[in-house]
């Protein structure tokens, strides 16, 4: 099977190519014999009833400074694309939902992963909240009062922005912390948008864990390390890793929430859980797949291009 694939993504001469997953989507692809094109998310233009793209066509190699080939600018159809890869980064903002609206138009004739409607209907933070019996206490508001409220019951807390990335934003609040008022007008002054209060869990100084789904099937993991002095266990935010087998309680949450992406054509999935709670679903552009095959040796890109292509034979 030869397909033609487009990848959506920020600028590819600016990816770190040993972390990168959708650099490592592209390598896997490229080994599979399909052919290649890449476009920035700003390059989508939607006129007369179709969706194109200014695209160059890539090639890609493990050679840092020279990780990326491209050829000249020009216009393709995505409707006459096989694939295409939705890989650009958060911030999950009103131009991340326009393209989903976007992708709509051509998705599954052109199969787009992950499905465009369930990326904009399924917001990591606001997800997860499908599957109350897996999360840690949880509250999402707007109202200063009810967050205080929050804190008066579980007395240690952490604070985040609702569609916060990488960790940034993400406060952890201990009882006796006179900064929550503060917090909550700064929150106010950036953002008509709810915030996220959760009873802090303090297993997260053994580190959280990633876990890889593909089309619903756990398929790999990694423990992210806080440092000293630190709250977040993001990469983003100087999270180490180590190398990680899932728990009777992870197999259980994967479990429970495989079908339900695998039916809403979420192919590639990375969730958060610490202890013993599923704190995040993140279907935007999930990272990890890098430094999972080097802690383990599990190539998830290869999982990852299996389901694509079994879902586009069974499409056909």
């Amino acid at each position: 099977m030869s397909l033609k694939v487009a990848i959506q993504m920020d600028p590819i001469e600016h990816v770190d190519i040993d972390a990168d997953s959708t650099f490592a989507l592209a390598l896997e692809a490229q080994s599979r014999g399909h052919s290649l094109h890449y476009y920035l998310p700003q390059a989508l233009s939607f006129h007369d009833g179709a969706l194109t793209a200014r695209a160059r066509t890539l090639e890609v190699r493990r050679k840092k400074g020279e990780h990326a080939r491209t050829g000249a600018l020009e216009t393709i159809d995505l409707a006459e694309m096989d694939v295409v890869l939705m890989r650009q980064d958060p911030p999950f903002d009103m131009a991340y939902i326009t393209a989903t609206h976007l992708l709509e138009h051509i998705h599954p004739k052109t199969l787009v992963v992950n499905d465009p409607a369930h990326v904009r209907n399924a917001p990591e933070k606001l997800f997860v909240t499908h599957f109350p019996e897996l999360m840690p206490p949880t509250l999402i508001t707007a109202d200063a009062v009810e967050i205080m409220a929050f804190r008066e019951k579980h007395k240690d807390i952490i604070l985040k922005p609702l569609f916060g990335n990488g960790g940034a934003g993400v406060f952890h609040l201990n009882p006796d912390d006179e900064n929550l008022t503060a917090m909550l007008e700064m929150f106010a002054e950036r953002t008509r948008e709810p915030i996220i209060a959760q009873a802090y869990l303090p297993e997260i100084r053994q580190g959280d864990k990633r876990i890889i789904l593909v089309d619903g099937i756990a398929a790999g993991a990694v423990t992210r390390i806080p440092v000293d002095g630190e709250a977040r266990a993001n990469f983003h935010a100087g999270g180490q890793a180590a190398v990680a087998e899932l728990t009777e309680r992870e197999e259980e949450i994967c479990a429970a929430i495989g079908p339900a992406l695998s039916e809403r054509g979420l192919i590639f999935v990375g969730i958060d859980v610490i202890g013993d709670y599923l704190t995040e679903i993140n279907v935007t552009s999930p990272t990890g797949i890098q430094v999972i095959k080097r802690l383990s040796g599990t190539k998830i890109e290869s999982d990852i291009w299996d389901a694509i292509e079994k879902r586009f034979a069974a499409t056909r």
